[in-house]
């Protein structure tokens, strides 16, 4: 995977993600479309994993199958709207190992403030694939994947929903050794940082708080 971006423009992924975006949406519906949208950029995400082979005995005869190689990747969470993702991805990969980053948005600065940090081991012998449903001012994306790479992480991949222009740019600029795959990319941030025509906030929609 050498591209920076990756837009998963799949009808299925697309389609969701309207659905999500509509204000009307509710919580309950919001969050089991999030499980499958995350589903199937999980695909996309972990294209071109490294493959080895097993002798295996199928009912027919002998055969080497191939298989995944190496140690199982990590799924890495930014708290607190990174759960949502994570739940579908582990359906699909359920032997993954798990951490997160607890990192919150100060409002005035909307600079990352980070409160919780606990990830597997052997992180730098892992594939680690970062999820976050909204990459907006970057601020936080990059932060986690500095101190993912503090703890020797360094085959690191960033799944979201949402992507503006200014996130990409932040994260280009600060991991362009880091490839995005994302759903969609929007116009633009408001002032408040948030994307636009994007679909909220994340979080609050996921867990109905505000």
């Amino acid at each position: 995977m050498t591209e920076h971006l990756i837009h998963v423009d799949h009808p299925l992924v697309q389609h969701k993600l309207s659905i999500m975006r509509d204000k009307a949406t509710s919580t309950a519906e919001f969050r089991q479309l999030l499980r499958e949208i995350s589903q199937l950029l999980a695909y996309e995400v972990t294209r071109n994993l490294p493959m080895t082979t097993r002798r295996i005995e199928t009912p027919m005869e002998p055969m080497d199958a191939p298989v995944l190689d190496g140690k199982k990747l990590a799924l890495v969470s930014i708290l607190r709207a990174g759960n949502g993702l994570l739940d579908g991805i582990l359906e699909l990969i359920p032997s993954a190992r798990v951490g997160f980053v607890g990192l919150y948005r100060d409002e005035e600065t909307l600079k990352p403030v980070e409160y919780y940090f606990k990830v597997p081991d052997a992180l730098a012998d892992r594939l680690v694939i970062t999820v976050d449903p909204m990459l907006a001012t970057g601020n936080s994306s990059v932060a986690a994947i500095d101190r993912l790479k503090q703890a020797g992480a360094m085959n690191i991949r960033f799944l979201c929903l949402l992507a503006s222009p200014e996130g990409i740019a932040r994260m280009k600029e600060a991991h362009p050794d880091v490839p995005i795959v994302t759903a969609a990319v929007d116009s633009h941030l408001n002032d408040a940082g948030y994307i636009v025509p994007g679909l909220g906030d994340a979080g609050d929609r996921m867990f109905g708080t505000k």
